[in-house]
């Protein structure tokens, strides 16, 4: 093997490392929430709050993260420059986070009485979570050569998209569990993964990677990053009405609902799978085309989802959506990771997670609303997703011909 081949395979394995650590990191924190989500109810009742106000708990999480997951990143671009010291920082604020997640079952276990530290313990979990989303995925824009990043990113995400297929089974193996075991289990194994996120940027800091042009010679971004955070809203919208209002329902025009635990996770396998050949586009055309496409593509398998027949119609439009999602959602990081390229990944990156919890929250608003109950609401329901997709898609692909007919740089 010749030296130049030494050194890309040199570089090529911190780099892989860190995006199968990152998807592990995002793997394990997701089935924390996943936990948290489905436990709520009962801890909820052991306080004294109402079964109708737990919705309320859940939206004021995701109010919480459309801004601490801004200011995460924020906070991690101006700490990254020392090396080590994202890590340092990822890592007390994760066990701030831990103490108080794992310390939520045990309080409402006391009763009534201690609704107020109950509420309290989840402002603070919330707030301190946050640090697990933006700042870790800065690491590949501040450390990684841009041709790199798409990749690294669908590995990242590749441990979300797990945790969302194996949800429904956590559902229903935990469902009659005590909760006291699974949240200290989990708080453990997230804060022990956490700790290893110093070495990892050691290793990033320390492998040398190939130059890329500056950043001086490509035009400006102009009005790019607004649009395109609009654009992950919408996007993100139409996934929230798609998977989490509209696909149960879907699935039980032909099946029984002990079968969903099966069936649900088809969106997700499709999610893993699309992100990898995805990400080769993504390093040659940029983020902001695949998201475009796969915004279009999304928005026709839903149609094919509204209009399905058939069971196994059904799902092979639910598996092309889940596909699709995958695509708009890795690109999205990439995009943000090179928009964000002098200084600011960490704080396009939070943009980004903040996005998909302000749309989780007007979902959770709908649904608290009961919209999804109202006869004269359920076509608008239905049909959303095809336009947050379709406009949110036809756009981004307009605004990156623009960029490439103005020979900017790609996105």
């Amino acid at each position: 093997m010749s030296t130049p081949e030494l050194t890309v395979d040199a570089r090529a394995t911190p780099a892989n490392r860190t995006g199968v650590y990152l998807a592990i990191l995002q793997l394990v924190f997701t089935l924390g929430w996943t936990t948290y989500v489905i436990y709520l109810p009962k801890l909820a009742a052991q306080v004294g709050i109402a079964p109708s106000a737990v919705i309320l708990l859940l939206m004021l999480d995701q109010a919480i993260f459309t801004i601490s997951d801004t200011a995460m990143g924020i906070a991690a671009d101006r700490i990254a420059a020392l090396v080590g010291r994202l890590g340092l920082f990822v890592g007390i604020v994760t066990a701030f986070s831990c103490v108080a997640f794992v310390a939520l079952p045990f309080v409402a276990g006391t009763g009534p009485g201690a609704q107020v530290w109950f509420i309290a313990l989840i402002v603070i979990w919330a707030i301190t979570s946050s640090a697990l989303r933006a700042p870790p995925l800065t690491l590949l824009g501040k450390h990684r050569a841009r041709p790199a990043i798409p990749y690294l990113a669908a590995l990242a995400m590749l441990g979300y998209g797990v945790a969302g297929a194996v949800s429904p089974y956590l559902g229903v193996v935990l469902r009659n569990q005590d909760p006291r075991l699974p949240f200290v289990i989990s708080s453990a194994v997230l804060l022990i993964t956490t700790l290893a996120l110093s070495a990892i940027e050691r290793d990033l800091a320390a492998t040398p990677t190939p130059p890329t042009r500056p950043i001086e010679e490509t035009k400006p971004l102009g009005q790019v990053p607004a649009i395109f955070i609009a654009s992950m809203v919408i996007l993100a919208l139409g996934y929230q009405l798609h998977f989490s209002i509209n696909s149960t329902p879907f699935f039980l025009r032909f099946a029984r609902p002990d079968e969903l635990q099966w069936l649900l996770p088809v969106f997700w396998i499709g999610f893993n799978i699309a992100m990898f050949p995805a990400s080769v586009v993504t390093k040659r055309r940029g983020g902001l085309i695949v998201m475009g496409a796969a915004g279009l593509f999304g928005a026709l398998a839903v149609v094919g989802a509204e209009l399905a027949g058939s069971l196994n119609v059904l799902i092979v439009a639910q598996f092309v959506a889940g596909a699709a999602w995958g695509c708009m959602l890795m690109s999205a990081v990439s995009a943000a990771l090179a928009i964000g390229e002098t200084g600011a990944e960490g704080k396009v990156v939070g943009l980004v997670f903040s996005a998909l919890a302000l749309a989780t929250f007007a979902r959770m608003a709908a649904v608290a609303g009961g919209l999804q109950k109202l006869p004269e609401y359920a076509p608008l329901l239905h049909w959303a997703p095809v336009a947050c997709w379709s406009v949110a898609g036809a756009g981004l692909l307009v605004l990156a011909a623009g960029r490439v007919r103005q020979g900017g740089r790609k996105v």
